[in-house]
This record gives C-alpha cells, structure tokens and sequence, in this order.
C-alpha cells in the first residue's frame, strides 16, 4: 500500500510548481487505506519531493573533437556519457580536464560493441556519433535507430559518408526513410563553419543547448495538458 500511493502522488507531482510534501501511514488493521490493509504496526513517513531532470549526452569517440565537445558539455548541468572502444582515449591524465566538471560524467570503456551502451541510456538521450570507425558509425547509427526512445541522434561526417551510410542503412538496416531522417548529418549550427576542432565542438555544444531548450519547453506543453 505504501509503495503504491507514494507512486500514485508522486505521479501527480509531476506537474511543474510542485512543492515537497510528506505522506503520513499508520500500519494498523484499524486504518483502511487506498490499496489496502496492514498490520505491522508502527507508523512510517514518506518524503516526496520533485527533482529537475537533466538533459543527457552520449557521446561515441571521444577523439579530437569528443575530447573538445566534453570539456565544454561538462561546465553544464547535465549527464555526460563518453565511450570509446580505444582505452588511451579515456585515460585519466587525458580525461583530467574534467575534473571539476558540473555535469555528471559517465566513462564507458567498450572494446567490443559499443552499441551495448546505447540500450543502457536514460531516455531522451541526445546521442553524437563521431568514433575513428565508419564501421562502428555505421553500426551506432543501425542500433540507435532502433531505440526510438532516445533523443537527438548526429553523426559527424562528410555528404559522402551520409550518402553510403544512407544507402546501407536501408538496404542491409531494413530502415525507412522516415527513421533514417531522425539521424542529423552534418552536425552543429550550419553558419559556423570552421572546421578545427574546438569550433566544431562549440557549434554542437550550440546546437545542444538549443535541443534542451526545446525539450524543456515541449515537457512543460505536456505536464500543462
């Protein structure tokens, strides 16, 4: 009984403007409750209180430009995932830099199938695939597809490697083009367009920053129906 009306009214609270409140539960055959009887005796008290959820970001191949998007990802709040099949690409003196990141940062090593990863992800996740592999691009690109729970999903690369990935995505994927367009290529804000490094990472971490927004303003159109 407790456990299912602490569901019931934390669903309710959901709601923006919510406010912390207490639930309070006599254990006894002499109080009927919402879902029931108990008897253990006793009382207990329940704390609900709403949480903001943060944004999430994965991303694949933390190479040059990984490396410059997650130092400035990692200055925001937010969950921050890097994965990577290559250990010296996430090594500690290398991932240093982020040491007094505010965002929650998530290191995965995945020598094998990196695509693993992907089930694992809270949902809404804003995925970035950018590995020194077209081949595990390809195959990143074929799994998330199939996790229409995840958020945005932007692979890096040139009109070239889209068009082959495109191709094969329907071809040997199986994927329409309805669900092959939900994959951005190429990434960040199109009137930047310098290609070093660091301002690629800036465009993106741009591009991000407005994905958040828009998914802030779409959750409060929701909780306000």
């Amino acid at each position: 009984n407790i456990e299912a009306v602490a569901i019931d009214r934390a669903r309710e609270l959901l709601a923006p403007g919510a406010e912390p409140e207490l639930m309070e539960f006599a254990l006894n055959d002499k109080v009927t409750n919402r879902h029931g009887v108990q008897c253990c005796g006793g009382t207990v008290t329940v704390l609900l209180e709403p949480l903001p959820v943060v944004p999430a970001v994965a991303i694949f191949g933390v190479g040059h430009v990984g490396w410059e998007l997650a130092r400035i990802l990692a200055r925001h709040e937010l969950d921050l995932h890097l994965i990577d099949t290559r250990p010296d690409q996430l090594a500690e003196d290398r991932l240093g830099v982020l040491a007094d990141a505010v965002a929650q940062v998530h290191v995965h090593h995945t020598p094998l199938l990196p695509e693993e990863v992907l089930a694992e992800l809270p949902p809404g996740t804003h995925v970035l695939i950018m590995t020194h592999d077209h081949a595990e691009d390809a195959a990143l690109c074929d799994a998330a597809l199939r996790l229409p729970e995840l958020g945005s999903i932007g692979l890096i690369g040139s009109s070239a490697k889209w068009a082959r990935f495109r191709q094969r995505l329907a071809a040997e994927g199986g994927h329409d083009a309805a669900a092959i367009d939900r994959i951005t290529t190429p990434i960040g804000l199109p009137e930047i367009t310098g290609k070093e490094p660091a301002v690629i990472a800036v465009s993106v971490a741009a591009d991000l920053l407005r994905a958040f927004d828009n998914d802030r303003r779409a959750d409060s159109r929701v909780a306000g129906m």
